[in-house]
């Protein structure tokens, strides 16, 4: 070890569509949407994380709010990279430190990301005094996060379902023998909710209304034994354009998120059909793991069991599930160098 390697820090990134996580001495220290806000006339970032989305939706002409992140991969390449920079100067370890510390990242990727998004994602990282950049695919990291035994000799199937792709594979021996990666995920199912209003109650409404209606009612079924409260929606009403308030229900969320889910299903039976006889024969027995923030909705376990005849299991925390696989493969770099991209 050279002597500047005592300024190098570990730290991990599940850089999402929705959110960004970091990891870092296995304390999650950063936890904030992947937003900026941005003025218009200066090109100057004003605003990153929980306060550019309290803009999201309400700005005048002279500031825009920007997710830099679409589909799980960097859609803009200045923004995001003021966003990991902004991030990472919010822990707090850092802000001690008199010299800015060399950062050894790994950070977490789609698993049908292309070699050119790959690159940006390493560019980004380099910018921001990455001296270290390790890739790790988002299921690989989700697999370790619920606890699974990724080096053993046996077949395990986990979904993720993040903000902007929902990744789905079969992993034994510490490798990912069949993945499949579809862009249906979180920020589709809040379009699905704003579509449905639209045409079912005329009322137009934002995607953080969206995400709201999503957490509080969502459903992916329309019958719960235990179903949530109605919600009271406010907009804009289409005929009028005067501001509407709307009842909604939790089957009409189930309605709305129909198509999606069955994109998402045949995804999920699609990759079953192309699985080996051994590791269908061990996923079997062991069923299948949900992560993502899009696996807490309500009744997609007992769907996808209906769909496939196999045991569902969702993570205790699912929307930290990717991230705290990244921490413990900085825990046990050794054990894990195996299953990171240089």
């Amino acid at each position: 070890m050279g002597f500047f390697d005592f300024f190098q820090k570990q730290i991990a990134i599940d850089l999402g569509t929705a959110n960004t996580l970091i990891i870092f001495n296995d304390k999650i220290v950063v936890d904030c949407p992947s937003i900026v806000a941005r003025d218009t006339k200066t090109g100057k970032i004003i605003a990153v994380g929980k306060e550019a989305a309290l803009m999201q939706g309400k700005t005048h002409e002279q500031i825009e709010t920007i997710r830099p992140l679409k589909d799980g991969v960097i859609a803009d390449f200045e923004a995001s990279e003021k966003m990991i920079e902004a991030f990472i100067r919010k822990v707090p370890q850092f802000n001690k430190s008199f010299f800015a510390p060399k950062l050894k990242m790994v950070i977490c990727i789609p698993s049908g990301i292309t070699e050119v998004e790959k690159r940006a994602v390493r560019d980004s990282a380099e910018r921001v005094n990455a001296s270290d950049v390790y890739l790790i695919h988002e299921p690989m990291a989700a697999a370790i996060g619920v606890g699974i035994d990724i080096q053993k000799p046996e077949g395990n199937m986990i979904i993720d379902i993040g903000g902007g792709t929902t990744e789905i594979a079969v992993i034994a021996l510490g490798g990912i023998a069949v993945k499949k990666s579809v862009k249906i995920a979180g920020d589709v199912f809040n379009y699905d909710i704003i579509y449905y209003m639209r045409s079912k109650h005329n009322l137009y409404i934002g995607e953080r209304t969206a995400e709201r209606i999503k957490i509080e009612i969502g459903s992916a079924m329309d019958h719960l034994p235990n179903p949530p409260d109605e919600l009271a929606v406010q907009g804009r009403d289409l005929i009028t354009g005067k501001p509407k308030e709307v009842v909604i229900t939790y089957d009409e969320v189930a309605k709305a998120l129909e198509k999606s889910l069955i994109h998402i299903e045949d995804a999920i039976m699609e990759t079953l059909a192309h699985t080996p006889p051994e590791l269908a024969a061990d996923i079997y027995k062991s069923g299948l793991y949900l992560a993502g923030g899009g696996s807490m909705l309500r009744g997609l376990d007992t769907r996808i069991t209906e769909a496939t005849g196999l045991p569902v299991h969702i993570s205790e925390d699912p929307l930290r599930a990717v991230i705290r696989g990244s921490g413990e493969v900085l825990k046990d770099f050794d054990r894990y160098k195996g299953v990171l991209l240089r």
